[in-house]
């Protein structure tokens, strides 16, 4: 789904593929997540099979793995880069959040407390502090540096996904709401918005200013985060959303959403 200036895209001759590069086997069982890191040089898959490899586009169309993460004890359901790219952090069903250097395949941190599956876990900017979002319906932050639970905000909902700005925390739940923290006041979300379905996936454009929703009732929203406004609810022929956790995600630029989807569309034009 394009996400805005519609005429400027035409314009400037950016096009969608249609067909894929080429694909690979990643894991012994289902993907549950794939994310590139920032500066775009490696990305991450996550499976049911308990791990997340970091992989490498070689020449030649083929998918290098440069790092196999092991230590978690059920399937791996989201995965986060930190700015820099030397760290990933997973969010597993095991209720636990684990931090791995890239480098080394080393387990730094096992983050525990939560009580359900750990659906969604994020890096802040300074990558000292981590959010995780859970089932059994609240957020816990992390202090990396002490390796404790610095907070806990009562969501009221099992939440499916989390992003974070420096001092914020963005969370999408099971009751249709999207609900929004800051960090270093109260322990009530500042405000909350209600959407059409259950809230399955949250991406933050690279500038912060907008925010990408998916939900159950088969659409992809836009807000803009600068005035709290919705900018538009899309839609498509045959677009599904099968499941709560399919995910979204912006184009580096911004200007497009890719969509999982529950059917083979698989791709999104807000």
């Amino acid at each position: 789904f394009p996400t805005r200036r519609s005429s400027d895209l035409i314009c400037a001759g950016v096009t969608v593929p249609t067909k894929a590069a080429f694909k690979f086997e990643a894991h012994e069982g289902e993907v549950m997540c794939v994310q590139w890191d920032y500066p775009g040089r490696y990305f991450a898959t996550a499976g049911t099979d308990r791990k997340i490899k970091v992989w490498e586009i070689a020449k030649y169309h083929q998918a290098e793995c440069k790092s196999t993460l092991v230590g978690s004890n059920a399937a791996v359901m989201r995965v986060d880069f930190d700015l820099n790219g030397t760290m990933v952090l997973g969010s597993s069903n095991d209720f636990a959040t684990r931090v791995w250097t890239i480098d080394d395949c080393r387990l730094r941190h096992t983050l525990t407390g939560h009580s359900g599956k750990v659906l969604s876990a994020k890096f802040f900017g300074d990558a000292s502090r981590v959010v995780s979002g859970s089932h059994d319906r609240t957020l816990k932050v992390w202090d990396l540096r002490s390796k404790a639970c610095i907070s806990t905000k009562f969501a009221g909902s099992s939440c499916n996904d989390v992003v974070t700005t420096e001092q914020a925390v963005i969370s999408g739940h099971f009751d249709k709401k999207v609900r929004f923290w800051d960090i270093r006041t109260s322990s009530e979300p500042s405000h909350e918005a209600m959407f059409g379905g259950n809230v399955t996936s949250l991406d933050l454009s690279r500038d912060k200013n907008y925010l990408g929703i998916c939900s159950r009732d088969d659409k992809v929203g836009l807000l803009d985060l600068r005035t709290n406004s919705v900018l538009g609810s899309y839609g498509a022929d045959g677009f599904h959303v099968g499941c709560d956790w399919s995910r979204i995600s912006f184009s580096p630029d911004g200007e497009y959403i890719a969509a999982g989807a529950g059917d083979e569309i698989g791709r999104a034009h807000v």
